[in-house]
């Protein structure tokens, strides 16, 4: 449908085969000229030569560790520098893990932290001053349903989560006035390769009952409903967080 046809967008925590990818190939499909970003030099790479046949050339790159100010500034920099604009930004990063609170020791706690809240925000705050200068933009933050729904072993990143629904809301009313748009989605459970790694299957069932298809999503599920946020479809949307579930608050 030609939804981001002349739109620059950059989405982070882009490498290999979950939300970000999807997402990254999702507006490439709908015209957008996508930065990709990551941490991982070597799948980021990868994942820049599969999205080329989808957005007609081979997309910049810029690998980027969220928790670093100088790195997050890079991106930018390298995004600006190769198209001159910034139009959507998806703020896709995060790190979660299991371990109950009681057990739990500060640098984890930190860490999840550090990721997932903190580094959204370093990100939500150099976009939103490019787009504040340009007069338009959309941000779209990957948040949790773990930001509403209590799990056993996810206070710290249930906290995070949640703080990123919040940051999303009141960053949101700053820059209304203003051409910027800022929402959310709060996914449950998106199954790709990288989970089946690092989750049993005894879990990956479990969770996978709870859902109200008895199955998870895809991460081109996810990618549609960011896509929707980041069109001008949704044009009178900001501050919401979409539960793409039937579990929310």
């Amino acid at each position: 449908m030609s939804l981001l046809t002349g739109k620059i967008a950059l989405v982070t925590a882009a490498a290999g085969t979950g939300i970000g990818f999807a997402t990254a190939k999702r507006m490439a499909e709908e015209g957008a000229t996508v930065v990709l970003s990551d941490r991982h030099e070597r799948r980021l790479n990868e994942s820049a030569d599969a999205l080329a046949n989808a957005m007609g050339a081979r997309p910049v790159i810029a690998v980027c560790d969220v928790t670093d100010q100088a790195q997050v500034d890079a991106m930018f920099d390298t995004t600006l520098a190769a198209h001159g604009r910034l139009d959507v930004l998806v703020n896709n990063a995060g790190l979660g893990g299991t371990a109950n609170l009681v057990d739990m020791e500060d640098a984890a706690w930190h860490r999840v932290m550090d990721v997932t809240l903190t580094g959204t925000m370093r990100c939500m705050r150099r976009g939103m001053r490019e787009m504040l200068g340009q007069g338009s933009g959309v941000i779209v933050n990957n948040a949790s349903v773990l930001g509403w729904r209590a799990q056993r072993g996810q206070s710290h990143y249930a906290a995070a989560k949640a703080g990123v629904m919040a940051l999303t809301r009141c960053a949101a009313l700053e820059v209304a006035r203003d051409g910027v748009r800022i929402n959310a989605v709060a996914p449950s459970l998106a199954m790709h390769a990288f989970l089946h790694k690092v989750t049993t299957p005894e879990l990956l069932k479990t969770l996978e009952d709870r859902e109200a298809m008895g199955r998870g999503a895809t991460p081109e599920e996810i990618a549609n409903v960011i896509l929707f946020l980041a069109s001008d479809l949704s044009s009178y949307m900001t501050g919401e967080c979409i539960s793409v579930s039937s579990q929310r608050a």
